[in-house]
């Protein structure tokens, strides 16, 4: 590990708007800002949106700089990365957003009923084997997951460069008659002026020199429903 990276681990320990829950608290589902995100660190009643991958966090950073009325919190696991943009936020003073260190995985440990209302999912890795569907961040077992924190039809949005994953997610939402707000296969060509979605992460701007289209999914989670995976 690089020194750098050493570093920046350390300094992250002391940055009070990052959280590192230990194996022990993310596998009890007894983590103490369970339930607690709005009353006990943003200190409001505000909507809670979190990124789930947020990598630097250019995403999560970007929402909360145009949206104060909403709470943000980026969730990743690589603190090296997640140092970015949690320096950014302490930087500018930004005291609506907040990162949690976990695997997603392990992402219902840390909220409660209804206490999360939209869910970001930027540029993930697409696990374009089949073999390894499963661990897509759309993939059934997942979205009945974040059934357990979101509230009644909260909203996920997808936005990735990777039409397997775009295409997967569609078929997702169709089979099971989710209801679909919005898509498209090309925001930078359909969606040109919409600040929302022209936040580029580090990964989309090398993904656009590379002519790639971003594609984005909007789409509603009942609370009621269990997902159920797409016939192949």
């Amino acid at each position: 590990m690089g020194k750098n990276k050493l570093a920046r681990f350390k300094e992250i320990r002391m940055f009070k708007n990052v959280f590192e829950p230990d194996n022990h608290e993310a596998r009890s589902g007894n983590y103490f800002m369970k339930g607690n995100w709005k009353q006990d660190y943003y200190k409001n009643k505000n909507p809670l949106v979190i990124e789930l991958g947020c990598g630097k966090g250019e995403y999560s950073v970007g929402l909360a700089r145009k949206f104060p009325e909403k709470n943000f919190l980026g969730v990743d696991i690589k603190g090296a990365r997640m140092w970015c943009g949690a320096k950014t936020a302490i930087d500018e003073n930004i005291i609506n957003l907040a990162f949690l260190r976990t695997w997603i995985e392990m992402i219902k440990s840390f909220f409660g009923q209804e206490e999360v209302d939209e869910i970001w999912i930027t540029f993930p890795d697409p696990q374009e084997k089949k073999r390894r569907k499963k661990k897509r961040l759309t993939a059934t077992g997942f979205l009945n997951s974040y059934r357990s924190f979101l509230i009644d039809n909260g909203i996920i949005h997808l936005k990735t460069d990777n039409d397997l994953l775009y295409n997967y997610t569609l078929s997702v939402i169709n089979f099971n008659n989710l209801e679909l707000v919005y898509k498209t296969s090309n925001i930078h060509k359909t969606d040109p002026d919409d600040e929302l979605l022209q936040i580029k992460t580090h990964y989309e701007q090398l993904f656009l020199k590379e002519n790639k289209n971003i594609n984005y999914l909007k789409f509603k989670l009942p609370k009621d429903k269990q997902i159920i995976e797409p016939l192949d």
